[in-house]
């Protein structure tokens, strides 16, 4: 999944992110409303995370926004506002479901996923697929043109990112920050390494390279060059 936390305790937040991460999930921070606001109004997400207690925008007038804009994406509230008044009121500006702090991050991942699969349809999106290459988010595996592909869990989560970003171009720094957590660039090969890694696997026993090279820019995942 794609999550969106916009949680102003820089703590809390940096530790949500770290536990999505883990569990497979591509994640997003912000950390005030008016951030929260942009960059929920400008991407694609599958579920977002909002404490009610915003800087900017308070927690229920964003997603008041959000909902009178007609964007549907789930909504869980994560906040320590827990009387019955409190969640009713996020209940009614547009929550789909309301978690009060402290909580157990296992349950906090059951809810989102919850959400996510009574979404629309009710069918997340469970499967990504570029060319000939397909990747399970459930199953955590990876085939190409019909073939098994082994990768580390690193190298998944690489991978599932350069394909949620299939013909863009992904920057050095987007990696570092959406992959291995990092806000800062340590000076380490780790992406190179990654990358040559996967290209070992994804790409050097089929006729067309998926994987491409932009000077001075990054990489990008796409069916031609």
């Amino acid at each position: 999944m794609k999550v969106l936390v916009i949680e102003d305790d820089q703590q809390a937040a940096s530790y949500l992110a770290k536990g999505l991460k883990e569990a497979g999930h591509v994640v997003d921070v912000a950390h005030d409303g008016k951030e929260g606001l942009y960059l929920a109004g400008g991407e694609h997400y599958d579920v977002m995370i909002v404490d009610r207690m915003l800087p900017g925008r308070d927690g229920l007038s964003l997603v008041q926004v959000l909902r009178a804009a007609g964007n549907d994406t789930p909504v869980l509230f994560l906040t320590a506002l827990g009387s019955v008044e409190d969640r009713v009121k996020g209940l009614k500006a547009g929550g789909d479901d309301y978690l009060t702090k402290p909580f157990a991050f296992s349950e906090l991942l059951a809810r989102i996923e919850v959400l996510v699969r009574r979404r629309g349809a009710g069918q997340p999106q469970t499967k990504l697929a570029v060319a000939d290459l397909e990747l399970d988010l459930l199953t955590r595996g990876v085939r190409r043109a019909g073939k098994s592909i082994d990768l580390l869990p690193r190298e998944f989560a690489l991978l599932e990112y350069l394909m949620r970003n299939a013909g863009s171009v992904v920057t050095r720094t987007m990696m570092l920050e959406n992959v291995w957590d990092y806000h800062f660039d340590p000076q380490t090969n780790v992406i190179d390494v990654h990358i040559a890694r996967l290209r070992q696997k994804i790409d050097k026993d089929f006729p067309t390279p998926l994987i491409h090279t932009v000077r001075g820019a990054g990489y990008s995942l796409r069916a031609a060059s």
